[in-house]
């Protein structure tokens, strides 16, 4: 359960979670890569993974400023 908006990096956290748990790529895979073209899914499976590492790295460089009582908090790595 999300809790209440406590700040704008609060927020942030939870539009890039929610972004990254329930967007499905399929349609747009299968709009960009033609049947049986391998090259064209590899690029695509390596992009979007690339992608998918871009969101995560933002992410993680909210944790430490979660409110401390959410269950993602983690302490500022020294």
């Amino acid at each position: 359960m999300v809790s209440r908006a406590v700040s704008k990096i609060h927020v942030e956290y939870e539009v890039l979670r929610y972004l990254m748990d329930r967007i499905d790529l399929e349609e747009l895979e299968e709009r960009m890569c033609p049947p049986n073209d391998s090259v064209a899914a590899k690029r695509f499976s390596d992009g979007a993974d690339s992608v998918a590492n871009l969101v995560n790295n933002l992410i993680v460089r909210r944790l430490h400023r979660l409110p401390k009582t959410h269950a993602a908090y983690r302490e500022k790595e020294a």
